[in-house]
């Protein structure tokens, strides 16, 4: 019965990364400007995890709201550049996060840099130049890659301090889920602070609004939901492992949604940064 529970747990994480990497073709089946899209992606999510995650009202002091300002950062940098470059480059290129967490580490976290740490950092940083290799070309569903590229990058930076400050907020006794509460309060603030400039709403049609309420709601509340469900009994270093197919399955939808399919290059780079970041989780 409990292999049974445990597998069951295992396929909660694994829908929530499934859900997570609809992201990038949700946002880009929106007329939305960006700042749209994140206001009210954002609004709609963090009324859903608070509905539907209770331990996420417990926990509101001033380390949540702290982690919430990089998350919120996170959120509004990875909406601009997947609205700007193609949906593979937004993901993948937030997925070098472990770059900036390796090179933080020693100030920190107070963990040494080791010689497999170097590796991977020459590993990722190869991957990484794959995507700025020859022209950026721009196109209907990616118009300004470069500069989207370079904003992905940021939101890679932010990503980065939020998986560190979540790391600090899990490690402290809570009554709650401080994990959660940041995800509401991240979401919260990208709206408020992108709501200014989402106003006023001009010739929307409902697909886009369809597309918003879905990425609030499913790919954010529901994911959120199912991922907090199967991480009490599935091992931390599984989870993130589960969590991986997010980057894989990003590019296909947009692929088979949107006719964007990332070439040879990105290809390529995407696969070294994700070997590296599952190669740094299975040795820690």
């Amino acid at each position: 019965m409990s292999n049974l529970f445990e597998v069951e747990s295992r396929l909660l994480v694994l829908a929530a990364a499934v859900l997570f990497s609809t992201g990038g073709a949700a946002i880009k089946a929106t007329a939305f400007t960006n700042w749209q899209v994140a206001a009210f992606r954002s609004g709609i999510a963090a009324l859903a995890v608070l509905l539907l995650i209770p331990g996420a009202r417990k926990v509101w002091d001033s380390g949540v709201w702290v982690v919430g300002i990089a998350y919120a950062a996170t959120l509004i940098a990875f909406v601009t550049a997947t609205k700007l470059t193609t949906a593979a480059n937004a993901i993948f290129l937030q997925d070098t996060a472990p770059v900036y967490l390796l090179l933080a580490s020693p100030w920190l976290m107070k963990e040494k840099v080791t010689a497999r740490d170097i590796g991977v950092l020459t590993v990722m940083g190869l991957g990484l130049s794959l995507f700025f290799v020859g022209e950026q070309h721009g196109s209907h569903t990616a118009p300004d890659p470069l500069r989207g590229n370079l904003i992905a990058l940021v939101s890679a930076a932010t990503w980065a301090i939020t998986i560190g400050g979540l790391r600090r907020l899990e490690s402290r006794p809570h009554g709650g889920e401080p994990g959660m509460a940041m995800v509401a309060v991240g979401n919260t603030i990208a709206c408020l602070a992108c709501l200014p400039l989402a106003l006023p709403v001009q010739g929307a049609q409902t697909v886009d609004w369809v597309a918003v309420a879905y990425l609030g709601l499913i790919q954010i509340g529901l994911a959120y939901v199912l991922l907090t469900r199967g991480v009490r009994t599935v091992p931390a270093i599984e989870a993130s492992l589960l969590i991986l197919v997010e980057p894989v399955l990003n590019p296909l939808w947009a692929g088979l949604l949107h006719g964007e399919w990332p070439g040879p290059l990105v290809i390529g780079g995407g696969a070294l940064i994700l070997a590296a970041s599952a190669w740094q989780l299975v040795r820690r």
